[in-house]
């Protein structure tokens, strides 16, 4: 099969690590030049320098419009264009396990990169993409923005508003060409991960496998090609049915 990215240039955000990461090794794997953005310097560019001349690192903090406009010329400057935006940085913020306990201190960051940050990534992607034929948007929820729960209020709040961003934009985006959908990921870990994916966490989803960042990045890849083309405004839950609920196990019949 051929590449599916060929002759494609992406921006993935929280890329030195996790899911980013994982992303941005497919991206390259499948043809795209691939800039790596992120605050982690060091890390973002050994990635880059493995990754070879697909790939660039340009850092970034999302939380900061000026910086993602940077990003997005940097990008246009050194690959030529802008075909796929992934907006997946984010951070879990303070665990508190009761939200009357939860002092809100880290509301306003946890807001300022995982949905401030996403809806500019958006924002101005978007408007490169509208000026020059269309393109792909991927946003990064959770399955914590699913379903109610604790802890991590302020965390899902926010994602939960990336959901509605995805499905808003992906309305108005659409005429432009521009498709923009959104990937929940559940129980993966990753280098944000904020709990231990446990045996017990892993048999309470239908499908009894341990999910990776390796599906998590397959699922950009559907999103980032051609294979979507007819798909805009999509919540993909990459989370082995655990949206579901739990696994129904049924008895063997007897022999009567």
């Amino acid at each position: 099969m051929s590449e599916l990215l060929a002759n494609k240039t992406a921006i993935i955000t929280g890329a030195a690590s996790g899911i980013g990461r994982a992303s941005a090794e497919l991206f390259v794997q499948q043809g795209a030049n691939v800039v790596i953005a992120d605050v982690n310097a060091e890390a973002g560019q050994a990635l880059a320098d493995t990754l070879g001349r697909n790939a660039a690192f340009h850092a970034t903090d999302v939380s900061d419009p000026k910086q993602i406009q940077a990003l997005v010329d940097f990008t246009v400057d050194h690959f030529g264009g802008l075909d796929v935006m992934y907006n997946n940085a984010g951070i879990s913020g303070a665990i508190h396990q009761s939200f009357l306990e939860d002092d809100l201190q880290d509301f306003d960051k946890v807001i300022s990169i995982n949905l401030f940050g996403t809806m500019v990534g958006c924002q101005i992607a978007g408007r490169h993409m509208a000026r020059h034929g269309g393109g792909s948007i991927i946003n990064t929820s959770s399955l914590a923005a699913l379903k109610p729960g604790l802890p991590l209020i302020s965390y899902r709040t926010a994602k939960a508003g990336v959901m509605q961003l995805t499905e808003c934009i992906a309305r108005e985006l659409g005429v432009h060409g521009i498709r923009v959908n959104c990937i929940a990921p559940g129980h993966i870990p990753a280098g944000m991960t904020f709990y231990d994916i446990s045996e017990r966490i892993r048999q309470n989803q239908p499908l009894q496998r341990q999910g990776s960042t390796a599906d998590v990045a397959n699922a950009a890849l559907y999103f980032a090609s051609e294979l979507s083309a007819q798909v805009t405004g999509t919540i993909l839950p990459v989370d082995g049915g655990t949206n579901l609920g739990g696994p129904i196990y049924i008895k063997p019949a007897t022999k009567g």
